[in-house]
Formats: C-alpha cells, structure tokens, sequence
C-alpha cells in the first residue's frame, strides 16, 4: 500500500486485475465518452471518405477542363449508359472506358499527408486541444477548396488538407483513448465504419438526386462542426501530463512502482527506447499493412475498371455505389468487436488476396455474369478490412501494458495509410495496363 504522495506521483501505476471488494463505483458518465468517441470517429474519416467515393467524379472534371477529347469520352459513357441491356445490343466500344488517370491517384493524395502527420505525431506531445482544432480548421479547408476548385492543383490541395486532417486526428484520438474506458476503441472503430457508410452514401444519394458535387460538398461542411462539438462539448478530458492509466483501474487502492515492473513493461522514456520498441509492434502493423494494400488496391485500381454497362446505373453510379458497399461492410465488422474477436488478423489478409485475384481477372475478361454478385464480393472485401482494424486496436488495448499502450496505439495507426499508400502507388500503373488491353465482349 502506498502513501498519498506515492498515489498522485507518476512513477506508479493501479493494478489492473479485477478485485470485486474494490471495484470502483459505476461511471454514469461513460455515455458521454462512448458517444462522443463515436461522433469523433465518424467526423474525423468523413471527408477521407467523400474524397474516395467522389473520385471518379472529380477525376471527370479534371479532364473534361482537359479539352474536347475528355468531354466526348463523357458524353460517350451517358450515350451508352442509357441504353437498356439486352442479349442484342451491341455497345461499340473500340477502346476500354477509363480515366486517364487511375483513381489511384486521388488515393495517394489522400492518404500520403496523413501518412506522413501520423509518422510524426507519434514523436511529439499530445497536446490535443492544438491538434484537433488544426484537424478541424483543415477539414474544413478540404471541403471549400475541393469545391471551388477550378484548376487540378487546388483540386488535390482540398485532397491534401481533408488527408492531413484525417491523419492527425486518427494518430491523437487513439493515443487519447489509452486515457479512457477500452471500450471507446470499439465505439471509435464503430463510428469510422459509420463515416464510411455516411461519407459515401451522402455523396452517392445527393448527386444521384441531381445535386452537383461542388453543392454536395459544401453541405458537408456540417461536419468539421460536428466533430468540434464532440471534442469540445460532450467528451469528458483527461490529464495528458500524467501516464494513461485504465480507466476502471482508477479507484483501485493497490498501486505499482514502475520500477517494480519487468523492463519490458515499463514507460518509454526517451527516442532511442521508442524507436527501438517499434519492432515489436510488428506483429499488430504487417498484418494490417497487407489487408489495406489489398483492399484498396482492389478498390482505386479496380473498382473503377469493374463496368456492367446498358444496366440502371452510369459508371460513374456504379463507381459510388461500390464505394458503398464496401463501407456497409466495414462498418458492420468495426462495429462487431464486442461481440466477436479474431486475434489472427493475417487471415484476413489471405482472404483479402483471394479477392485480388478474383478482381483482377474480372477487371481484364469481365467474366462475371451480374453486379449482384461483384456486390457481394465487395461487402465481403468490406467485412475483412474493418475486422483487420478493429481487431488490431483492440488487441493493443487489451495485449499492451498501459504504460506504453499510448504510444503503441500513434505507431500502429500508421499501419492503414502504409497499406493505403502502397495501393496507391500499385494502382496507377495497374490501371494503366488493364486500360491498354482489347476490348473484352461485353462492351463490345
């Protein structure tokens, strides 16, 4: 047992074990942390995920300003696209549809910013108040530049700024959350599932109602406001300045001396001992780096190249809705952790790969008989790729001693715009060649 001076000094930490004589009074205010670590991780990946439903649109733009050759390209796909399918319709096409550029591209500006921020942030102070107010103000900036852009640099500067937002937002709400209830991590996972289902089907649903993208994109601009609110006004904040302890830990009588612990469990206290912890991070980051080069390369390499034409939707409208359904999918595996855990993430990736496969062979000899089946597929995709992160974080939360589980959660964020960077670089020459090769018969 140790004296009051010892209770309030850093250097201990509460025992973590369940003692039912000392458990400590039920929190009537963790609805309020759960709540708002759902809101914070729904805000803080919309706008990523607007920018990657809204991609093929932008890219459209991009080079319909391009010349006459983009607008007839465009105008040939609505010609096409309005022409309801049957066994005796032929479609003409003496080219594949593509981009000139893969949405692969708008992938790599939107998760190369963040990738650096979050490759940073892990080395600085937690001072949260100046990043997430820098989270929002760059939100917002995304969504106003992308709008108005009428040039492609502005276009990917709004890209770049929705990307950093993310980034840094990502990289300082886990390495909070080690200051609260472990079940934020389930709440947050289940409100970035929830920004994908809301970014991409807002997107979808209004465009497809007639609204233009610029409009769309500016009615968005509720969110970086919403997110603020969350921060600001309904989470409950914590000392940063002390070591994060478990929160149901805290009224715990019994008490630790950090120097009691074994070595490997002791806080980090320096940048030789924290780069030299990152490789025992692996087994939680290369799982999930192979998952989300997978999954991202099937959908900004391939996705876009996937085309049923003569059906009820456009290209384009197919392109959305595939970005859809892929975030149903995620949404319902990050919110799933509660119920079920799988400590053996690789095994999604090898599901993930099987999924390659099949994609890229459909891609080139579009072989599949209907959308249907390509959009069960794709909420299977889904399903993988958010049981990959949730399960991560939620194994750092639970596997890590708490002294280090802060850091560990900044350096293991990383891991998705690894995967996600990768992709981006496969993609664009991927596409490339699938674009070059003959005309497969159904658009012909």
């Amino acid at each position: 047992m140790t004296d009051q001076n010892e209770a309030s000094s850093p250097s201990v930490v509460p025992l973590t074990e369940d003692d039912p004589e000392q458990a400590p009074p039920k929190d009537k205010g963790l609805w309020r942390d759960l709540v708002a670590y759902w809101i914070l991780g729904l805000c803080n990946n919309y706008g990523y995920v607007v920018m990657l439903t809204a991609a093929h649109d932008i890219l459209k733009e991009l080079e319909g300003n391009d010349g006459d050759h983009g607008k007839s390209v465009q105008n040939e796909y609505i010609t096409l696209n309005t022409t309801a399918r049957s066994d005796d319709v032929t479609f003409g096409y003496t080219a594949r549809p593509c981009n000139k550029l893969s949405t692969g591209a708008i992938l790599l500006a939107d998760i190369l910013p963040a990738l650096v921020v979050k490759s940073v942030a892990s080395f600085l102070p937690l001072a949260k108040h100046v990043r997430i107010f820098l989270c929002v103000a760059a939100a917002a900036a995304g969504f106003l530049l992308t709008a108005f852009a009428t040039v492609e640099w502005v276009l990917f500067l709004g890209v770049i700024a929705t990307s950093f937002s993310s980034g840094l937002g990502e990289a300082t709400f886990l390495a909070y959350a080690t200051y609260f209830n472990k079940n934020v991590i389930s709440t947050w996972s289940s409100g970035t599932g929830g920004a994908g289902i809301a970014g991409s089907l807002s997107y979808t649903g209004l465009t497809e109602l007639g609204l233009t993208p610029k409009t769309t994109i500016l009615i968005m601009l509720v969110v970086p406001a919403l997110e603020a609110a969350a921060f600001w006004l309904l989470l409950r904040h914590k000392d940063t300045d002390k070591p994060a302890e478990p929160e149901e830990a805290k009224e715990k009588v019994e008490e630790i001396d950090y120097s009691t612990l074994p070595e490997d469990e002791r806080p980090l206290e320096n940048w030789s001992q924290r780069i030299r912890y990152i490789p025992s991070l692996f087994i939680f980051m290369i799982p999930l780096i192979l998952v989300y080069l997978l999954e991202y390369y099937i959908n900004q390499g391939l996705f876009e190249l996937v085309y049923f034409p003569g059906i009820w939707l456009s290209q384009s409208g197919q392109y959305r809705w595939y970005q859809v359904i892929y975030q149903i999918g995620v949404f319902i595996s990050r919110s799933s952790v509660n119920l079920i855990q799988f400590r053996h993430v690789w095994i999604m990736a090898v599901f993930q790969f099987l999924n390659v496969v099949y994609f890229t062979f459909e891609a080139i000899y579009y072989f599949t008989p209907s959308i249907w089946i390509i959009f069960v597929l794709i909420l299977w995709e889904g399903l993988l790729g958010g049981g990959g992160y949730v399960n991560t974080f939620y194994r750092i939360q639970t596997d890590v001693p708490a002294a280090r589980r802060e850091y560990a959660m900044m350096v293991t964020s990383i891991s998705d715009s690894v995967g996600i960077a990768l992709a981006g670089v496969a993609a664009i020459p991927s596409h490339n060649a699938i674009c070059d090769l003959p005309v497969p018969d159904r658009l012909l």
